[in-house]
């Protein structure tokens, strides 16, 4: 497998000026690795073990246009040795590759590329559409859209140590649901796993009651900012002052949003006196140049790399 440092990532408390003794601290997932990092290296970790185990050779996958997802999985065959396939939103993407970060560190790392419409995106999981994926690639494993599946969570559950039953509020960004899903697995009964969806939508409550059966949770559905990839000047001015305070860069996607949340409750006295909260950075970085492309042509400001 990958080599990391080490198996746990650190905490590092965040400075809070506030009255009420509550205290936040934010775990480095992002510092696991240089391009797997945070969730995705926890949700890939035993899908490629079983890869490996059962024989493929190769790893296909899905995702959009600077889905962090597409990057680590292209950066763990790399490494290990598996040719991977990106099944990609949007056909017109086939023509800007060279101008998409993503994409271009995809391809660097040897991912081949499968562009479709919207249309056919939507089929992804039938039986047909990968049916005609396995004619034209043969034999491969398959790796869900951002990696949540049964194993993904086994390896998110491995998030939290020993140290962190000590914390009230446990805090993370949701996008397909797999990393909160570890997390409610692993918490604590004490403990209420907080998580703050990236987009709009009513179905992550389902997707993630079939991965879990404790009741200690909640989804924090007023931060998206829209939706999916949105963002506004707001948001992008607290990423880059949350940086100049703490050196701790936070993507647009997830973890800015997230930390935005926490810290909007902390001062609407939603956390009692005295919690302990620990949030999740699950990475993510790699976004931040795609996103400043964006931000460019609406002439908003970028976010400091």
């Amino acid at each position: 497998m990958i080599d990391f440092d080490f198996e746990h990532s650190i905490n590092q408390e965040i400075a809070l000026s506030d009255d009420k003794n509550i205290t936040l601290h934010l775990k480095r997932e992002d510092q696991l690795h240089a391009f797997v990092s945070g969730n995705k290296y926890r949700k890939l970790k035993y899908n490629l073990k079983e890869a490996e185990n059962l024989g493929f050779k190769t790893l296909l996958t899905f995702g959009g246009a600077f889905s962090n997802h597409i990057a680590a999985v292209a950066s763990a065959g790399y490494l290990l040795g598996f040719k991977t396939v990106g099944v990609i939103r949007g056909e017109e993407l086939q023509h800007k590759i060279e101008n998409n970060p993503t994409l271009q560190f995809a391809k660097k790392h040897g991912m081949e590329f499968k562009f479709v419409s919207r249309a056919v995106y939507r089929e992804k999981t039938s039986e047909s559409f990968l049916n005609v994926l396995q004619k034209e690639f043969n034999a491969f494993y398959l790796i869900p859209e951002g990696g949540t599946n049964p194993l993904a969570i086994k390896g998110c559950e491995e998030i939290l140590s020993n140290e962190d039953q000590t914390f009230d509020f446990v805090c993370c960004a949701v996008g397909t649901g797999g990393t909160i899903s570890g997390l409610i697995n692993c918490s604590k009964p004490s403990q209420q796993v907080l998580g703050f969806p990236a987009l709009k939508g009513s179905f992550l409550h389902q997707d993630i009651s079939k991965f879990v059966s404790k009741t200690n949770w909640e989804l924090i559905s007023d931060y998206h900012f829209g939706g999916y990839a949105k963002v506004n000047r707001e948001l992008i001015e607290f990423i880059n002052n949350f940086n100049v305070e703490h050196n701790i860069k936070l993507d647009p996607i997830y973890t800015g949003k997230m930390m935005y949340g926490i810290l909007d409750l902390i001062g609407k006295n939603y956390f009692p006196k005295g919690s302990r909260i620990l949030a999740i950075h699950t990475g993510g970085l790699q976004g931040i140049s795609g996103m400043n492309s964006v931000l460019k042509q609406k002439n908003l400001p970028l976010i400091h790399v």
